[in-house]
């Protein structure tokens, strides 16, 4: 299915972990754009304040319907903002059945659905893996090397869903926006 999208003002920002797509949301959001931080770091935090088991160590798949239903649910109520303003989302739905795919963990029927439905522009931003800057943190216990299979893996859901997937140049954050914002507006 081609998605054709490009009406849609909801964009993604995707890629492997720790290639500065945070950094970049947060540069955006200083300009005034509206932002949509990343659900699987929020969900991290919290399963490990509450001794839960959806945790990407402990047990993937929770960990990813936790991941898929916050993203659905942040999609939702941000829809009625993408429709005028721009916002910017870091990750999208997709990236749980990516993450899905990557640990191959069987993707369920319905999430499939749900993905295809709900729509992001169809210029979708993806951080390539920068060794200069990744680094692990609580939350971040992925090597480098996962976060370059992530990457390609994203590349490659993002593209079989129809999406044009742009890869951002490895530059400064001011650069970055710039390259960005060159794209859509």
């Amino acid at each position: 299915m081609k998605n054709n999208n490009t009406d849609q003002k909801s964009y993604v920002f995707t890629g492997g972990p720790g290639a500065g797509k945070t950094t970049l949301l947060e540069g955006l959001f200083n300009l005034g754009f509206s932002t949509v931080p990343e659900e699987g770091r929020r969900i991290i935090k919290e399963q490990q304040r509450c001794n839960g088991d959806g945790l990407p160590w402990i047990n993937k798949k929770l960990f990813a319907e936790l991941m898929f239903d916050a993203s659905v649910e942040t999609y939702q109520k941000m829809n009625s903002i993408s429709s005028v303003n721009p916002v910017f989302f870091d990750r999208g739905i997709l990236d749980t059945i990516g993450y899905l795919r990557l640990e191959n963990i069987p993707v369920p029927a319905e999430m499939e659905i749900v993905a295809r439905k709900m729509e992001y522009n169809r210029n979708v931003f993806i951080l390539p893996p920068w060794k200069e800057i990744y680094e692990n943190d609580p939350e971040r216990k992925q090597t480098l090397e996962v976060a370059e299979r992530t990457f390609e893996c994203m590349y490659e859901i993002y593209s079989e869903y129809g999406y044009h997937v742009i890869e951002v140049p490895k530059v400064a954050v001011e650069q970055r926006i710039t390259f960005v914002l060159d794209y859509i507006l």
